[in-house]
């Protein structure tokens, strides 16, 4: 590095740059566990979006260490986890090249906050999505059933899809 007089690592891992905030401000879940198929069904992951960060202050209680009964400073994570609502399921069966989504049954009734992801720009859309789907199975209680009975006889995994409600948080 001619520019430096002496030698001096960088600062920084290359990997993570550029550095900047991101343009989608939305937490989305990365994984999912493994299915356990003795345990009552259940969500198994939650969202959350970072709120800050802080630091508690604790003691160690380690026998044959030197740090035994010292206290330390470690940094925390603060996340904060609106409410989530269901809008959907989605049933997947067990195929050779792993599951594949069977059927998908929405609820009737979806939020506004829901329906906005689906437009890139929202104020100059028509505002249409699902209704088409509304409309077709307003008052359809037997459709309804019908594809709860599929996914009941046929499906092996079935998971529900979620919209986390931000404007319910106390933000600024």
């Amino acid at each position: 590095m001619s520019h430096r007089k002496f030698e001096k690592p960088r600062k920084g891992h290359l990997g993570f740059l550029p550095k900047r905030r991101t343009r989608h401000h939305r937490g989305r879940i990365r994984s999912f566990p493994k299915d356990d198929q003795t345990q009552a069904p259940h969500l198994t992951a939650f969202a959350g979006f970072k709120a800050g960060m802080t630091h508690v202050l604790r003691e160690i209680h380690r026998t044959k260490s030197a740090m035994d009964k010292k206290e330390v400073i470690e940094a925390v994570t603060v996340i904060e986890t609106p409410p989530m609502r269901v809008v959907g399921m989605v049933g997947y069966i067990e195929t050779v090249k792993g599951l594949r989504a069977l059927t998908t049954l929405w609820a009737e009734n979806l939020g506004l906050e829901f329906k906005r992801r689906f437009y890139r720009n929202w104020y100059r859309s028509k505002k249409k999505s699902f209704s088409k789907y509304a409309e077709k199975h307003k008052g359809d209680d037997k459709m309804a059933e019908t594809i709860m009975n599929r996914l009941k006889k046929y499906c092996q995994v079935v998971r529900v899809i979620c919209h986390t409600q931000p404007s319910k948080l106390n933000n600024r």
